[in-house]
This record gives structure tokens, C-alpha cells and sequence, in this order.
């Protein structure tokens, strides 16, 4: 049952003993403000480690081609590797139970132009597989496929910002815009999640891209998206043993690092995780010390308060008060001021936050914020030690006989 008397004499206390309160109030706020400013960050790195996978898939392998270094089998060091479509299907055909999707690449800028609007772009053949691999979204229309390819057809995907810079206030779908002379059929819009950069590529099938800008079947890079089933160590495995395939392949030495590159998505995937799971504990157990000296501060300042009232506390008794009044005075004014104080710490902390989020880019932290449950929690633990604090000493003081408590000193 509600007793507003017990309230009265709660916020009367309080109201006498303004500093005390204002202490409470500030080792738990500071507190909270610690813990959520420090999780806040954590996330932050987080996030920006997150971003670097979030335009690739993470069962991606790029393969690149570039010159020898070493000498090998009578050829000499300098020579360059050029991959061709016969690479891309070697590597489809021989490791098909191994790779989920496959494409070639092939890289051009060019100046691109509707009606009045021109700008310049980069352009990619690439295979219908691509889309996956770069996770591309197409929100209108249709990506590339393989009918496109087998007919060379001139038909272009268009980033959201290629379709905002050159379509102004137009629908672009089924339009040609003119790319170095040459008109193509705008067939599909999409957006990415890497970024402006990626929202103004343009797309094209890539046997198109080889007829027009070269009339060969050279390739610039290879992507393969391994079969997700695989584990670490086996996708691992899988880069290490296509990497002394190609080498084999191309005559290259097995010690030559720059001739042939191959780079695992999954490695930089587990080296990150690594490092956000070490980041995750060290906040953790700094986050954790903070809450530690939070409780300890509560503790001590509630040991002192019930040693300050102990006359106070035996007039009551003398009074006719009952030892749980007592405890419940002082238990409801330390739960109170926890409260509020934590409360108030979440506000300001998710405040400053939200006020140098964006001066924290540059130093590699995105989007600092924090779960407001993991807070709230973090506020509840200092709230049920703020009311063991004041429970305890209070326990104690409710038993001493009225007598010995006015003579204490």
C-alpha cells in the first residue's frame, strides 16, 4: 500500500541533505555516462570494421593478375599475366562443386551523356553472378544475364547516382544513354550498401565490354564466391590451392607473391572478428570496473548516511517507529536517486554520442551508439546495488536500541 507519509519524509530528506544527494547522484550518473560513452565507441569500431564487407560478400575470393618477379622455366622476371575467358572457365569448370558464383571483370572509365547532362563513369563487364558477389541491389528493372552475354548485347545497369545525375527528374528505365559513342539500353537501376562510389558504376555484360573496348577475351580479375558450407580452414584451402593452380598454370614461380594475387574475403572476415572480439572484452572489463566503482562509491556514501542518521534514527525509534519503516526510508531514497542519477547519465551520455558521432570518422569510429537495453540494464544492476547499499547498513542501524543511538557521537 502506498504511503505518502513515508514519501514526505523520503523527499524531506533529501531536500536537507541537498550535497549528499547531489554526491549519490553524481558517482552513479558518471557511471552510466562512462559505460555508455565506452560501449558506444566499441560499436563504432565495430561498425566501421563491419563496413569494410558490407559491398562484398564475405565468401568472396578476388584473384588479380599482375607481372612476375622471378624468374621461372626459361621465362624472365617482368613478364605480365593476362587472365582470359579460358581462366574464368577453367576455374568454373574444375572447382564447380567448390564455388557458388563466379565472375570475370573487366574495368573501363568512360564519359557518359543524356540529352544535355554528361559525366564520367566507371564501367565493368561482368557476369550475372556479379550481382551476388557485389551484393548489388537492383530496385528497378533487371541485373545482367546470360542471354546478354551470349548476345553481346549493349544493355547497362545503372548505379541510383548515375540515374540521379544524368535522368534528372526522368524515369532512366529503357533509355540509351551514350557511353564514348556507343548507345546502350538502360535495362536495370540498383543501389549498394558501399557507398556513393559504388552507386555510380555502370554495368555491362562483360563479352559486350570485350568486343567493343579491345575486340579479345582478356579479363582484368576473376571473383569466386566459394561454397558458403565450407568452414575457415577450408576456404583457406581452397584460395591456397587455387593460387598454385593458377601459378602452375601460367608458368609462374610458387615464390612469386606479386604475379598472381589471390585475396580471401574470409581471412580479413576472421582477422576483424578477432578484433572485435578482443575490443568487446577489453571495454567489457572496463565498462564492468566502472559499474564496480559506481556500486563501491554508492556502498561507502549509504555507510555514511545511515552513520550520519543514527540519532536521528534512534528518536524515531524512541518515537514508536518500526525497524522496516526505517529500512524502507532508506532503501526507497538511495533506489530513487540511483534511478534518476542513472537515468540521467543515459540521457547525457547518448547525447555527447550523438553530438561528436560525426568528428569521430576520422578516427575510424562510425556511428558510435549504444543499445538502449544493454543501458538500462546496466542502470538496473546499480539500482538493485544501490538499494543492497542502503538495505544492509539500514538493517543494522533499525536494530540498535534508541538509547545507544542518541549517544552515539
Amino acid at each position: 500500500m502506498f504511503d505518502l507519509d513515508l514519501w514526505r519524509e523520503v523527499f524531506q530528506s533529501m531536500n536537507m541533505n541537498k550535497t549528499r544527494t547531489l554526491l549519490s547522484g553524481f558517482t552513479v550518473a558518471f557511471a552510466i555516462l562512462l559505460f555508455t560513452l565506452l560501449f558506444g565507441i566499441a560499436n563504432g569500431l565495430e561498425n566501421t570494421f563491419n563496413g569494410f564487407f558490407k559491398d562484398d560478400a564475405t565468401n568472396t575470393i578476388f584473384i588479380n593478375s599482375g607481372q612476375t618477379t622471378k624468374p621461372f622455366k626459361g621465362f624472365k622476371a617482368g613478364r605480365k599475366i593476362q587472365f582470359k575467358n579460358e581462366d574464368y572457365q577453367y576455374i568454373k569448370d574444375d572447382y564447380g562443386n567448390k564455388v557458388q558464383y563466379i565472375t570475370s571483370r573487366i574495368y573501363k572509365n568512360l564519359p557518359a551523356s543524356y540529352k544535355n547532362e554528361k559525366s564520367s563513369y566507371s564501367v565493368r563487364g561482368v557476369h550475372p553472378d556479379h550481382q551476388f558477389l557485389e551484393k548489388t541491389l537492383v530496385y528497378n528493372g533487371r541485373y545482367i544475364s546470360e542471354k546478354d552475354i551470349q548476345e553481346k548485347s549493349k544493355v547497362i545497369v545503372i548505379g541510383r547516382l548515375v540515374a540521379e545525375d544524368l535522368f534528372i527528374g526522368e524515369e532512366a528505365l529503357g533509355k540509351y544513354i551514350n557511353l564514348a559513342g556507343i548507345q546502350y539500353k538502360v535495362v536495370g537501376e540498383y543501389r549498394d550498401d558501399g557507398g556513393d562510389d559504388e552507386e555510380r558504376i555502370i554495368y555491362m555484360p562483360l563479352a559486350t565490354a570485350q568486343q567493343v573496348y579491345g575486340n579479345n577475351d582478356y579479363v582484368d580479375q576473376i571473383n569466386v564466391g566459394y561454397n558458403p558450407a565450407m568452414n575457415y580452414d577450408q576456404a583457406l584451402s581452397f584460395s591456397s590451392m587455387l593460387t598454385k593452380q593458377l601459378k602452375k598454370r601460367f608458368n609462374v614461380s610458387p615464390r612469386d607473391q606479386r604475379a598472381i594475387r589471390v585475396r580471401n574475403m574470409a581471412e580479413a572476415s576472421k582477422n576483424v572478428n578477432k578484433m572485435t572480439g578482443v575490443l568487446g572484452i577489453l571495454i567489457l572489463v572496463i565498462g564492468m570496473g566502472t559499474l564496480i566503482a559506481g556500486i563501491v562509491g554508492i556502498a561507502n556514501i549509504m555507510i555514511f548516511v545511515v552513520k550520519e542518521r543514527t540519532k536521528e534514527l534512534g528518536i524515531r525509534k524512541a518515537l514508536g517507529a518500526q525497524p522496516k519503516s526505517i529500512v524502507a526510508m532508506i532503501m526507497i531514497e538511495a533506489v530513487l536517486v540511483t534511478a534518476i542519477a542513472g537515468y540521467f547519465g543515459l540521457l547525457l551520455g547518448m547525447g555527447v554520442l550523438e553530438l561528436i558521432g560525426d568528428s569521430l570518422k576520422k578516427y575510424f569510429i562510425t556511428d558510435p551508439s549504444v543499445s538502449t537495453g544493454l543501458i538500462i540494464g546496466a542502470t538496473i544492476i546499480l539500482v538493485i546495488s544501490g538499494a543492497i547499499a542502503g538495505y544492509l547498513p539500514a538493517k543494522r542501524a533499525s536494530k540498535i536500541k534508541p538509547i545507544v543511538a542518541l549517544r552515539d557521537d
